[in-house]
């Protein structure tokens, strides 16, 4: 009987206590943080600064005229302008003209008051219809590009040919080729 009643008071005892040493052991830890912390160090004093001996003032120097050099004249835009190619039966811009077409971009936006036609070719395969619609789709890939390349769009007409105005004759494949085309010119 005197065990159960031991157990009985240590479980009493502990539950009285438990709070008491909750608060004891946050207690502790706070105060242990608070001991952690870094001290701020007190301000060293800034040592005196002695007054630099001033030198007689020496005059200045005379202020040079300065020559100003005319601003080198603007390149004059390069109107003349590969021809576009297309593959056959297409109006899509091939990967290889997109560099031909920044470059035309460049030389147009030098002078943005001259105008430019945008003549679209076919080779001979097809109906005349299909490549007169075929040029003109042509015409308009590359004025599109150059729209968005920052060309206005009023600088820029579109005209088709379809396949009645050869560079080359139409019976090799190569001359073919060639005929499929995007001519730039200026306007006079």
């Amino acid at each position: 009987m005197m065990d159960i009643l031991y157990v009985y008071k240590n479980k009493l005892l502990m539950k009285i206590l438990r709070p008491h040493l909750l608060l004891a052991i946050i207690g502790l830890m706070t105060i242990s943080l608070q001991a952690c912390k870094t001290k701020k160090l007190a301000a060293k004093p800034v040592p005196p600064v002695s007054k630099p001996v001033e030198e007689p003032a020496k005059p200045e120097p005379a202020p040079v005229e300065k020559k100003e050099e005319p601003a080198p004249a603007p390149a004059k835009p390069n109107y003349t302008f590969d021809n576009i190619q297309f593959e056959f039966n297409s109006g899509v811009l091939k990967t290889a003209s997109f560099a031909v077409l920044d470059q035309v971009a460049t030389e147009m936006k030098k002078d943005e008051s001259v105008k430019f036609i945008l003549n679209g070719h076919s080779s001979a395969e097809g109906t005349p219809e299909h490549n007169m619609s075929l040029s003109v789709d042509r015409a308009n890939s590359v004025k599109s590009y150059l729209v968005n390349a920052g060309i206005p769009a009023a600088n820029m007409t579109i005209k088709g040919f379809g396949a009645t105005q050869p560079m080359t004759s139409n019976d090799t494949e190569e001359g073919k080729v060639l005929n499929r085309r995007v001519e730039i010119r200026k306007v006079n």
